[in-house]
């Protein structure tokens, strides 16, 4: 926990308790509990909501990534279709 040993852990509780006092410690410490747990919870929920957003744009690029494969891979197909189809064209308008 933040690199605190037991050693130093006990000091801080102590100065706490004699700096604050024996009635407000309790509190005091119940307050600093929900502060952490709040803390935690926004903490979990931003890495959550940065994850999800991250998973997101990656799905997204291996989206474009595949259409454009795809896209690519009929392109290529298609061509010798479109080349064998030139000749032809091209012999007929000579022969006219």
């Amino acid at each position: 926990m933040f690199g605190i040993g037991s050693t130093e852990l006990l000091v801080i509780m102590v100065v706490a308790l004699i700096v604050l006092g024996p009635k407000n410690l309790p509190n005091i410490a119940r307050t600093l509990g929900k502060a952490m747990g709040e803390f935690r919870r926004v903490s979990t929920d931003f890495q959550r909501t940065l994850n999800t957003e991250i998973d997101l744009e990656d799905h997204e690029r291996r989206k474009k990534e595949a259409e454009k494969e795809f896209f690519d891979d009929k392109t290529k197909a298609e061509a010798p279709k479109a080349e064998s189809a030139k000749p032809a064209t091209e012999a007929n308008g000579k022969n006219a």
